[in-house]
């Protein structure tokens, strides 16, 4: 099928009619890889947190992980509001 290229703002794009989206179960992302002189454009499945637990080791080992704020809950405090 042949689109055309249009300008959208700065960029260039392409119209996907609504029927491949459809059959490709693309809603609101896309993944984008190029393999060699092409694109290829698949629905994006990311999954949140991905990779937290390797970059969380990584700070680990360069001693970069500890706590911004003290972990303590002062009940005392006068201006709780229960």
């Amino acid at each position: 099928m042949k689109v055309a290229v249009v300008q959208v703002g700065n960029s260039k794009g392409i119209r996907i009619p609504k029927a491949i989206l459809a059959e490709c179960q693309i809603e609101d992302a896309v993944e984008l890889q190029l393999e060699g002189d092409k694109i290829i454009i698949s629905p994006y499945k990311g999954r949140p947190r991905h990779g937290w637990a390797t970059q969380f080791q990584e700070m680990a080992k360069q001693n970069d992980d500890s706590l911004l704020l003290p972990d303590v809950l002062e009940l005392e405090v006068e201006d709780w509001v229960w």
